[in-house]
């Protein structure tokens, strides 16, 4: 496909890209997935919350969905990474690390987001194994065990409330100050949530299970798991390059159908959605796609009108 205009260049192959491909190949679309192949969700060993999906590998899960895809001719896959993109819409050109060049008429980013390296000595040991980022992903197979929160401030006076409906036995490790009112530690205080603010020395595991978090005043709390606030970083810098908006929280600003400021380009996923679940990434794949499907089809209608 590469001498050959595509409809969309799809950046990106998890939930929300693939999904894309799918609504769009059904709609006789040509479709390039561009996708690097390290997709952030590698670290965990499941996929949880997706219907006739729950439970199964990430890896297992790509799998399922090239497989389906490949009914649909007019989609293909590019193992590569997109490094710089060129043109307006109607005529994006793509190009790749291992120097593929793409002509595309739409762009999808489906970059999602990625892990900023994980300061605290034995978390990266245990991510995606006991310690994890998304109570409704992971929680349930830690239900009623005792947990570490690593979280501070507001975001950990909204995380608090909604892990206690599957566990009471947390304790809240602020790794520094914990940047809570008066108020909020009370509130903490009279739901028996206990609360350190002594720096995190590391995080014991044993073959990626966690054991204990041992903090640098000698404390040292056993848990079962852990739930942390992650830092992330956009998966690609591409839709900065190119003009996209950016919102404050670092995603790309989109509409309610994909759109982002840069007219011919969208986006769908983690990359431009707080919702940080496979099953909802797949949900905005789907619709974004087919909002970049009827515009295609208005375009095409307008010409040969």
């Amino acid at each position: 496909m590469k001498n050959q205009l595509l409809d969309v260049a799809i950046i990106g192959g998890g939930p929300a890209g693939l999904n894309a491909a799918l609504v769009l190949g059904r709609a006789r679309k040509t479709v390039a997935v561009i996708d690097e192949g390290r997709p952030r969700n590698a670290v965990t060993r499941e996929v949880h919350g997706f219907l006739t999906r729950d439970g199964v590998s990430p890896g297992e899960f790509r799998r399922i969905a090239k497989e389906e895809l490949s009914a649909y001719p007019s989609v293909s896959f590019v193992a590569d990474t997109a490094v710089s993109i060129a043109g307006t819409d109607g005529q994006f050109q793509i190009t790749t690390a291992k120097g593929n060049t793409f002509a595309s008429k739409k762009l999808l980013f489906a970059v999602g987001m990625k892990d900023r390296p994980l300061d605290i000595p034995g978390l990266a040991e245990a991510y995606g194994k006991s310690a994890f980022v998304c109570p409704y992903c992971d929680a349930w197979e830690l239900r009623d065990e005792p947990l570490v929160v690593i979280n501070k401030g507001a975001e950990l006076m909204h995380f608090a409330p909604l892990l206690s409906g599957w566990t009471n036995r947390f304790t809240i490790c602020t790794n520094g100050p914990d940047e809570l009112t008066d108020a909020q530690r009370e509130e903490l205080r009279q739901h028996q949530v206990p609360i350190f603010d002594s720096p995190i020395r590391y995080i014991e595991s044993n073959d990626g299970i966690v054991r204990q978090v041992v903090l640098a005043d000698g404390m040292s709390i056993l848990c079962r798991g852990i739930f942390f606030k992650p830092d992330l970083v956009m998966g690609s810098n591409l839709p900065r390059e190119i003009g996209c908006d950016i919102t404050e929280a670092g995603m790309i600003a989109v509409d309610d159908f994909g759109k982002t400021s840069v007219p011919g380009v969208y986006s769908a996923g983690d990359a431009s959605s707080r919702l940080h679940q496979a099953i909802a990434a797949a949900s905005k794949g789907a619709f974004t796609a087919a909002a970049m499907n009827n515009e295609l089809n208005t375009e095409a209608w307008r010409r040969n009108g």
